[in-house]
C-alpha cells in the first residue's frame, strides 16, 4: 500500500508540478510566438549605381526588392511575420568601394549574406577580403569570370549566372558562322576591361575562335575606371584592319571607345557580349549605327516558365519588361536566400543571431536542386508551407534551374541577341546541353 505524502511533501509536490507548467507554458509560448514572428534575417545587397556598370544598378535593385517582397507576403502567411530584410548598398563598379561597404554590411549590419557583386572585378577582391574570412555567404547574380570556379573560397561563394567558359563559347561559335547564317569573320581583335571578367572572357574566346581556324590579331585590355579617352587602346586593336571588334566592357567605358571607334578610325563592325548590352550604349552611339549588330550573354530562354513569371511580376510592378541582362539571376539569388533562411526556421533556429553566413551556405543546395518537390518563381508560400513540414524542396529559378555545383557554380543558357530598331531582342538560345566545351 502506497504511503500517504505529508503536508510538507505534498506542498513540495504541488511546487514541482507548478513550475513543471510553467516552464512547458513557457516553452509553448516561446514555440507558438516563434511560429506566428519569425526572425528578420537582414541580408545585404552590392550592386553598382556609379561607376561603369551605374545602368545596371537601379533594374537590379528592383529585380531583388520583388523578390524579398514575394518572399516576406508568403512568410507573413505562413509564419505570421517578414522574414527579409535587404540593406543596398552601392558597390562603385570599383573593388576598393566594394570592399568598403562590404565591410559596412558585414560588421555594422551584421549581415550573414551579401547579394553581389555584379563586375568580377569587385566580386573577386570582396570574397577574397571580406566575405570569406568572415564566413559570410556571398551570391552573385552576374560575375561571370570563369577564375571565380576556382578561387579558394571555403565554399562561400556562389553564383546564379553561368560562368563565361560557356559565353566565350558561343561567342566564338558565333563569330566564326556556327550559329546564324550569312554572319562569319575570320579576323578579330577584342577589346576588354582589366579584370577576371574581362582577361578571362577574352581569353575563353581566343582559344575557342582560333580552334575553328580564325585568328586573332589582339587582345587589348583597358582600366577599369572609365577614362576620357581610348584612342591608344583602340590604334592596338584595330592595327591589321580585323574583321570584327569583340567589345569586352561594360557601357561606362564602351559608349567613350565606340564613339571614337566610329568617328577617328571610320571602324563600325562590333560584335557584343552582356557587358555591352546596354540601353546607355543605344542613347550614345544611336540607334542607326548598332542596327543589327549581334551579341551573346548569359541569360534565360524566353520561353522558360519561371522567365515568363518573373518578366510578368516585374512588368507588373515597373510597367516593363526587365531590360537588361542578369535581372533575373538576381530575382533568383534572393530567393534561394530566403529558402535557406525559412529551412533554417523550420528546423528551429528561431534566433536571428544563430542564422549565420555557414548555415545559410549549408542550405542553399539543400533547397535548389534535385531531389526534392519543385517550387518555381513565386511560389514561396508552397514552398514555405513545403519545409515547415520537414519535405525536401527543388527550387527552378527565373534564369533556369538553380542547381549548385561543387564550385558554387550553375549552368543557364546563353542568348544571341541582336540591336535592332532602338532596343535589343533575343535571336536564338543555346542550351547547356548545346554548347561544346570548347
Amino acid at each position: 500500500m502506497d504511503k500517504k505524502p505529508t503536508r510538507s511533501e505534498a506542498r513540495r509536490i504541488g511546487r514541482r508540478a507548478l513550475l513543471k507548467g510553467l516552464v512547458g507554458g513557457l516553452i509553448g509560448f516561446s514555440f507558438v510566438r516563434a511560429q506566428t514572428r519569425p526572425p528578420v534575417v537582414r541580408v545585404g545587397t552590392l550592386f553598382d549605381y556609379t561607376g561603369a556598370l551605374a545602368e545596371f544598378g537601379p533594374p537590379f535593385r528592383r529585380s531583388a526588392d520583388l523578390c524579398a517582397r514575394q518572399i516576406n507576403e508568403a512568410a507573413q502567411a505562413v509564419f505570421g511575420g517578414p522574414i527579409l530584410e535587404l540593406i543596398h548598398e552601392d558597390s562603385g563598379t570599383t573593388a576598393s568601394v566594394g570592399i568598403d561597404r562590404a565591410r559596412k554590411l558585414v560588421e555594422v549590419d551584421r549581415v550573414p549574406a551579401i547579394i553581389g557583386s555584379l563586375a568580377s572585378g569587385v566580386t573577386v577582391p570582396v570574397a577574397e577580403s571580406v566575405t570569406v574570412p568572415a564566413r559570410v555567404l556571398q551570391i552573385s547574380p552576374a560575375s561571370t569570370s570563369p577564375l571565380i570556379s576556382a578561387l579558394p573560397d571555403n565554399d562561400y561563394l556562389f553564383r546564379t549566372t553561368a560562368s563565361d567558359a560557356l559565353q566565350g563559347v558561343v561567342a566564338a561559335q558565333l563569330t566564326r558562322g556556327e550559329l546564324v547564317p550569312g554572319y562569319r569573320f575570320n579576323t578579330v581583335s577584342t577589346i576588354y576591361v582589366n579584370n577576371p571578367y574581362g582577361q578571362g572572357l577574352s581569353e575563353v574566346f581566343a582559344r575557342a575562335f582560333e580552334r575553328r581556324g580564325g585568328k586573332v590579331l589582339a587582345q587589348v585590355p583597358h582600366p577599369e575606371e572609365p577614362k576620357p579617352t581610348y584612342r591608344a587602346e583602340l590604334e592596338r586593336a584595330l592595327a591589321g584592319r580585323p574583321e570584327v571588334l569583340l567589345c569586352i566592357s561594360y557601357p561606362g567605358q564602351a559608349t567613350v571607345y565606340l564613339k571614337e571607334a566610329i568617328e577617328i578610325f571610320r571602324y563600325t563592325s562590333f560584335q557584343f557580349v552582356d557587358g555591352t548590352k546596354s540601353e546607355d550604349i543605344i542613347k550614345a552611339i544611336g540607334p542607326q549605327v548598332l542596327e543589327g549588330k549581334l551579341g551573346t550573354a548569359p541569360g534565360s530562354d524566353p520561353e522558360w516558365g519561371g522567365f515568363r513569371r518573373f518578366a510578368e511580376a516585374y512588368q507588373a510592378a515597373h510597367g516593363e519588361r526587365p531590360p537588361l541582362p542578369f535581372m533575373d539571376a538576381t530575382y533568383d539569388a534572393v530567393a534561394v536566400v530566403g529558402l535557406a533562411i525559412v529551412h533554417a526556421i523550420s528546423l528551429g533556429i528561431t534566433d536571428r543571431a544563430r542564422i549565420t553566413g555557414t548555415v545559410l551556405r549549408d542550405r542553399l543546395r539543400l533547397v535548389a536542386g534535385p531531389p526534392g518537390q519543385v517550387v518555381g518563381v513565386g511560389e514561396f508560400r508552397r514552398a514555405f508551407e513545403l519545409l515547415k513540414n520537414r519535405q525536401v524542396i527543388n527550387y527552378s529559378g527565373a534564369a533556369g534551374e538553380v542547381d549548385f555545383d561543387q564550385n558554387g557554380d550553375v549552368v543557364t543558357p546563353v542568348e544571341i541577341w541582336r540591336y535592332a530598331g532602338g532596343t535589343m531582342h533575343t535571336v536564338s538560345i543555346r542550351r547547356a546541353g548545346e554548347i561544346p566545351r570548347a
